[in-house]
This record gives structure tokens, sequence and C-alpha cells, in this order.
């Protein structure tokens, strides 16, 4: 199933597609969330801001305007 990052609960799994903003494109390659990589949510912020996320062995937080970006599919 196709969703946004930010549509996730704490627990999910999903492998990174694509994103929506190509302006944040490299910054958010330069931090690791490229396509084809698994994404593993940690932690949600109350409010769902920020989002703590597992990727390529370590450990990031997100703000959520970024996570809306970032197109995801459960796995």
């Amino acid at each position: 199933m196709i969703k946004k990052l930010s549509e996730l609960g704490t627990g999910d799994k999903a492998l990174i597609r694509s994103f929506e903003n190509e302006e944040l494109y490299i910054k958010l390659m330069e931090m690791g969330i490229i396509p084809g990589e698994i994404v593993i949510v940690e932690n949600i912020a109350p409010f769902k801001d920020p989002i703590a996320i597992q990727i390529a062995g370590y450990h990031l937080s997100l703000r959520i305007d970024e996570a809306e970006n970032i197109i995801v599919e459960l796995v």
C-alpha cells in the first residue's frame, strides 16, 4: 500500500519509493533518505512533529512537513 511517511504509525516499516517535493530531494538524500531504503517509524512526538525513524542503520528525526513529502510502500 502506497502512503506518505507522515501517515505511518509507530513500528510501521516501509520502502521509500519517491519524493513529492523535488526541492527537498537533495536535503533528504544527504540525510540518507533515498528511494529503495527501508524505513522504520520508531516514535512519533505529540502533535505528530517530529517523528523518529530508523534508516540505513542509524536514527533520524524528521519534521512532519519533510515526512509529508516522502512516498513509501508498506512492507
